[in-house]
């Protein structure tokens, strides 16, 4: 598969075992910058298995996962990165990062991958803006100089601090939540409580979002409040997205681009419309046979 210019984060031959269970088999795809893509398929075809591996919680059996920072010329460093062993190589146009060798909180701080989860994980007795506040915890200790530029009041830590106030109150504002800052996140509705898990993981300034299952629970009117969310955030945030979703209406409707799974294998990869009408994907959702499931496809189109 040929490198894209505009690859953000490349998987190559990502294989997950666990035991003699094959989770993940030999799975390739790009995330393109500025792009939203879907990461779909039946229970159990080894999606949040995928994110797991991306995001630090698993180390993959096999495969490599490169994510760049910077101009498209930093792919040149891929080869000399990987023959180094390094986690990340420094690049006169960027860093490019080694993610299958990096635990959970480096992917997050140093590459800057921010994750949602199925089930919400807010802290439910801290106010809307503690959440988005507390998000930025690794910025405010750095630039306190871990406790003792804070407590000595430095103008360096104060802007910091003014900093992350700013930004949490501006992303409450743009999610419709800034007359609640001061509710606990846990006393929010369904939707709000979604809406701001994923402010909170913008707070982190990532370049990658990945949001497992951000629809789910939500009704139709919630539904296209977060497909005008996940645009906005492409496209004036310039932050590329990865998501797993069920809802095939949210999936089809804002993806740039589809991957679709089925027991660990990538059956399909291309525009929403294309994979829409495959008919291993059909066959996949839908229990068919092969022949029954191109006759599906003629007749859904």
């Amino acid at each position: 598969m040929p490198l894209l210019v505009d690859t953000l984060l490349r998987v190559e031959h990502l294989t997950m075992r666990f035991g003699g269970l094959v989770a993940v088999d030999d799975l390739s795809f790009d995330v393109r910058e500025g792009n939203i893509t879907a990461l779909i398929g039946p229970n159990g075809a080894g999606k949040t298995t995928v994110f797991n591996c991306i995001t630090g919680f698993y180390k993959p059996s096999e495969g490599r996962l490169g994510l760049r920072h910077g101009k498209p010329a930093v792919w040149d460093a891929l080869e000399p990165l990987t023959d180094s062993g390094a986690r990340r190589r420094v690049h006169a146009d960027g860093t490019l990062f080694l993610l299958e060798r990096m635990p959970d909180y480096l992917v997050a701080r140093q590459a800057r991958v921010a994750r949602t989860f199925q089930n919400i994980r807010l802290f439910p007795g801290m106010t809307a803006l503690e959440n988005l506040i507390v998000a930025q915890h690794n910025r405010l200790m750095l630039a306190s100089g871990y406790t003792l530029l804070g407590v000595l009041g430095f103008p360096s830590y104060a802007r910091a601090e003014r900093a992350a106030m700013e930004r949490a109150r501006a992303w409450l504002d743009r999610i419709g939540l800034l007359a609640r800052a001061d509710d606990p996140a846990g006393a929010l509705a369904y939707g709000a409580q979604r809406r701001l898990e994923i402010a909170r993981a913008m707070c982190t300034q990532p370049v990658l979002l990945c949001l497992d299952e951000p629809a789910a629970g939500l009704n139709p009117r919630e539904s296209a409040e977060l497909n005008q969310l996940l645009r906005t955030i492409r496209d004036e945030d310039g932050v590329s997205v990865l998501l797993i979703e069920h809802d095939m209406s949210v999936v089809m409707e804002i993806s740039d681009h589809v991957i679709v799974l089925d027991y660990g294998v990538k059956i399909a990869d291309g525009a929403p419309e294309t994979v829409r009408n495959d008919a291993k994907v059909i066959a996949a959702y839908l229990g068919l046979g092969d022949e029954e499931a191109k006759i599906e496809a003629e007749i859904g189109s």
